[in-house]
């Protein structure tokens, strides 16, 4: 069943976000005694998140070897919880490293029948090794990478980091917009657990509805008060603006303020800070323009009129100059092009 068809169903309890008190004496009782009640549809079970088939089948082969060797990492699974990929460590380890193997095997394959068939051509020593490099090495260290990150992990910490970071940009993309939504409910004195509820169901915000998403599994199946689920909520996403925001909100509510303000105030704050964002990116993609018409555009076209009337002057190293027109054309001038999109591209994507 659905997070968000179970959540439907259910009937928010403000009480869940008071403080009970007991008489002296009676905590042990009243505790051991009363118990969180939660009402689910009838036939309802509680859900599992099985592992697909590759997945299962890496889980049954390297798990043992995993296992054995398995030390704590918290960053692996902090990355796992922010990126929302619903496995252990333990479990994305085996899945790994079953799939580096593989690449190996693939890698090593490969190599040794283009080694055979350089041998049959008759290549030197120097360039067999590089093209042995390139063809079993290569593909092996690119797969570490994806999986695991930069040695160290300095720069990149592997997929996990990287799904991890993409949910940091759609979050950030969707906060204003969601605060608009957020400051609106709070201005009809709307509780807070039952904004977090109405937020979730709104997928047009995206990954802050599934953030929300997950703060009301906290407080309705779980049974945790609001402000401890927004503190979990916190820990958990991968945006800082996210963070800030809910930790803004149990301060807020912890020190006495009213939340009402504090919704509108973060609602004109990130309107603000969205507007210097764009207008940042306006002048970075009109000095990108400008850098684009002088260096894909201008300089090549003056470039190959100059090496042309080069070529037509000096006969004897005309060859030379048209060796290097045809680098210029077919390899300096794709380039550039393919360089300036990529660079466009990378900002849109961060938008």
């Amino acid at each position: 069943m659905a997070e968000g068809a179970t959540f439907g169903r259910l009937d928010t309890k403000r009480a869940l976000a008071k403080t009970k008190r007991f008489r002296p004496g009676e905590e042990e009782t009243k505790l051991a005694v009363q118990h969180r009640l939660i009402r689910l549809p009838k036939g309802a079970k509680p859900v599992t998140v099985p592992l697909t088939g590759y997945k299962a089948m890496c889980w049954r082969i390297m798990g043992p070897f995993v296992l054995s060797r398995y030390k704590e990492n918290q960053d692996l699974e902090d990355d796992l919880i922010r990126a929302h990929i619903r496995m252990r460590p333990e479990e994305y380890l085996a899945y790994a490293w079953m799939t580096i193997t593989i690449l190996a095997i693939v890698s090593a394959s490969l190599a040794l029948v283009m080694s055979l068939l350089f041998l049959a051509v008759g290549l030197s020593v120097v360039l067999f090794v590089l093209l042995l490099f390139l063809f079993a090495g290569l593909p092996l260290m690119l797969g570490y990478v994806v999986f695991f990150g930069f040695p160290g992990g300095i720069l990149y910490r592997g997929k996990p980091a990287s799904a991890a970071k993409k949910r940091s940009r759609k979050i950030e993309a969707r906060i204003t917009s969601s605060m608009s939504f957020i400051s609106a409910m709070a201005s009809a004195d709307v509780p807070v657990d039952v904004i977090f509820k109405e937020l979730s169901r709104q997928s047009v915000y995206g990954e802050v509805a599934k953030e929300a998403e997950w703060i009301t599994r906290d407080t309705e199946l779980l049974g945790v008060d609001i402000l401890t689920a927004i503190k979990r909520g916190a820990s958990r996403s991968p945006s800082p603006k996210f963070q800030d925001f809910l930790q803004g909100v149990v301060t807020t509510s912890t020190s006495g303020g009213q939340l009402k303000p504090y919704f509108l105030l973060k609602a004109e704050q990130y309107e603000k800070e969205d507007r210097l964002e764009m207008r940042a990116k306006m002048e970075t993609l009109g000095m990108l323009a400008e850098a684009f018409v002088t260096v894909v555009v201008a300089f090549p076209l003056f470039l190959v009129v100059i090496m042309a009337i080069m070529a037509l002057i000096s006969k004897n190293q005309s060859g030379f100059v048209l060796t290097l027109l045809y680098v210029i054309v077919g390899l300096m001038i794709p380039v550039s092009q393919f360089g300036f999109i990529f660079v466009i591209w990378n900002m849109e994507q961060e938008a």
